[in-house]
């Protein structure tokens, strides 16, 4: 039996580069036997767990930081797979619950997408037997008397229908062409299609798919899920490039075209979760080394233990309690850093109006708003980057975080970073350490995954010296933990360096705790585009009402939560004109 995870980065490991430190160091190739090895066939290091004691020497020699070992206090159990020699260990599975909608909950790299594809059979489980294959039979007999036995047997005999929606939809385009129609009357086996779309209010029929955008990819990929006559639902981040609006919209297309049937949804967008989901399965562990998912919750009973860091049924603590506070706001100076009035800009077929508003001195201002409505075109304005109609106040200082992510950088992290200033102790301690980035400085940014790579270009904005700080879409591909500690993160920055924010995102519960007012955009996507700023409170409640959703705060967390539809809260709240309630 073994007691400990040994982690090789294959993208940071250079042995060559190192001398071979962790080799030369490990006490047991000291005493004559081979814990680490190298080899030659891929020019990597190895490490052999049944020999390793666990005393984490190598990984405190290695000079890339490609080595991580952890320790547990009892015998580790057989995991369902393994991904390469010293690679990612998935140590549980969810199991879809008959009739209800189960969320699935937890960080990147922690095995949620991995453990959905072994449901739906796209992946052979391995048990850690690397180059070795097992089928659903071999799985059984892990869960043998659990409900998940009766799922798999089923799926093993091919008696289960399985519709999957996919996590990367920009990658649809490269598989498929053609009129988005075709595909849409293919697919449609329970003739609903067209409710579908009316209710996402797009039109996108008559499209190429190769045309869509990513929201509207998106809206594709879901509605052909939707519109199979499946047993089972597998939707896997089905908010990624949505818009609030369509988000909020999409709560009430589950309701009303999913009902009653069985579902699971991966997603990172709590409040979503939180409205449509019945209930919760948390994967925790150690991102890139472990995962496992815990056992069944109710949706609210499991979100807070999201955040508590505790889950009650294994008396297991897998992290530090989260806390959030509506109330605790950064207080703003009187001091107006940025002033704009009538801001107009007219493409071909869009146009832009933004009325008057100013950005205070140590302020966050969230832009909110449907896609297509000018928010990005706006923070370019505000930015330089495009001519403008309009009065804009004196120039200020301008850091600014593109809506896309630079893919093409050829070196390392720590160079990418160093364009915008030299990574100093300061720097390291405000920044960098607090993002959790100084483990991958070494990595090729090209090979960083998306989240990281949102993370890096946060860190780069912040590291130019400026007044004001713009971030387009910030959360865009992090995950609940990683978003929840950028919101804490800035808070620390501005409050200690007194610097404004203009934040454009679609997480309503990262933005309505980040920000002192909002900036919200109405209009027609696509033709033309409002904006108004408003207080905090009036802001968020005048875009609910238009969407027609209610929130209310959770006590116990202080976290938004959407109230079911047709609640006595709901049809309360609305009755009063309250779409957004704070305590």
């Amino acid at each position: 039996m073994k007691y400990r995870i040994a982690i090789i980065d294959r993208d940071l490991c250079k042995p060559e580069k190192c001398n071979f430190l962790c080799i030369s160091k490990c006490p047991i190739n000291l005493a004559g036997q081979k814990c680490i090895v190298y080899d030659e066939s891929d020019k990597k290091i190895k490490i052999d767990e049944s020999l390793c004691i666990g005393c984490g020497i190598c990984a405190k020699f290695c000079l890339f930081n490609a080595i991580t070992v952890i320790n547990f206090s009892k015998p580790l159990e057989r995991p369902i797979h393994r991904f390469d020699y010293n690679g990612f260990e998935l140590y549980g599975l969810p199991f879809p619950i008959e009739g209800k909608i189960l969320g699935i909950l937890g960080p990147n790299g922690i095995g949620k997408t991995s453990a959905i594809r072994i449901l739906i059979k796209e992946i052979k489980p391995n048990f850690g037997e690397i180059g070795k294959e097992y089928g659903i039979e071999e799985i059984k007999k892990i869960y043998r008397g659990k409900e998940i036995q009766n799922f798999l047997e089923k799926v093993e005999k091919n008696e289960i229908k399985i519709s999957y929606k996919p996590q990367k939809v920009d990658l649809i385009p490269k598989v498929i062409k053609g009129k988005v129609k075709e595909f849409l009357e293919k697919f449609d086996e329970r003739k609903i299609y067209k409710e579908v779309l009316k209710e996402f209010n797009v039109e996108i029929e008559e499209k190429n798919v190769e045309e869509l955008s990513g929201g509207e990819l998106q809206i594709f990929a879901i509605t052909i899920a939707i519109c199979k006559n499946a047993d089972v639902y597998f939707f896997d981040e089905p908010t990624n490039f949505l818009d609030i609006f369509q988000r909020l919209n999409l709560v009430k297309i589950f309701k009303k075209f999913l009902k009653d049937k069985t579902v699971i949804i991966v997603d990172h967008d709590i409040t979503f979760l939180d409205a449509i989901c019945d209930y919760i399965q948390i994967f925790y562990g150690v991102p890139s080394i472990y995962g496992n998912v815990s056992s069944l919750y109710s949706s609210r009973v499991g979100i807070n233990s999201f955040f508590d860091g505790f889950l009650k049924n294994e008396n297991l603590k897998f992290r530090e309690k989260i806390t959030l506070d509506f109330g605790s706001k950064i207080e703003p100076k009187n001091e107006i850093l940025l002033e704009f009035r009538d801001i107009r800009k007219k493409y071909e077929n869009f146009e832009l109006f933004v009325e008057y508003g100013n950005i205070r001195r140590k302020e966050v201002i969230g832009v909110v708003g449907r896609n297509a409505l000018g928010k990005s075109t706006f923070a370019n304005i505000i930015a330089g980057k495009i001519d403008f109609e309009g009065y804009l106040s004196k120039k200020v200082e301008i850091s600014f975080k593109s809506q896309f992510i630079a893919k093409e950088f050829e070196g390392t992290v720590q160079e990418y970073l160093e364009e915008n200033g030299k990574l100093n102790e300061r720097v390291i301690n405000e920044i960098v350490n607090p993002l959790g980035i100084q483990k991958i400085l070494l990595k090729n940014y090209k090979k960083l995954s998306g989240g990281e790579m949102q993370i890096v270009e946060i860190a780069k904005c912040l590291l130019k010296d400026a007044d004001l700080y713009i971030l387009d879409e910030p959360s865009a591909f992090l995950d609940v933990e990683q978003r929840l500690n950028l919101f804490k993160n800035l808070k620390k920055f501005i409050e200690n360096n007194e610097k404004s924010f203009l934040i454009i995102d679609h997480d309503i519960l990262f933005i309505s705790h980040i920000s002192n007012r909002i900036l919200l955009f109405d209009g027609i996507p696509g033709k033309n585009g409002y904006a108004k700023i408003y207080e905090l409170k009036d802001g968020l409640n005048e875009f609910l009402k238009r969407v027609g959703i209610t929130f209310r705060v959770d006590k116990e967390t202080k976290r938004p939560r959407i109230n079911k539809i047709d609640s006595k809260a709901d049809r309360e709240q609305k009755e009063k004109g309250i779409y957004f309630k704070v305590l």
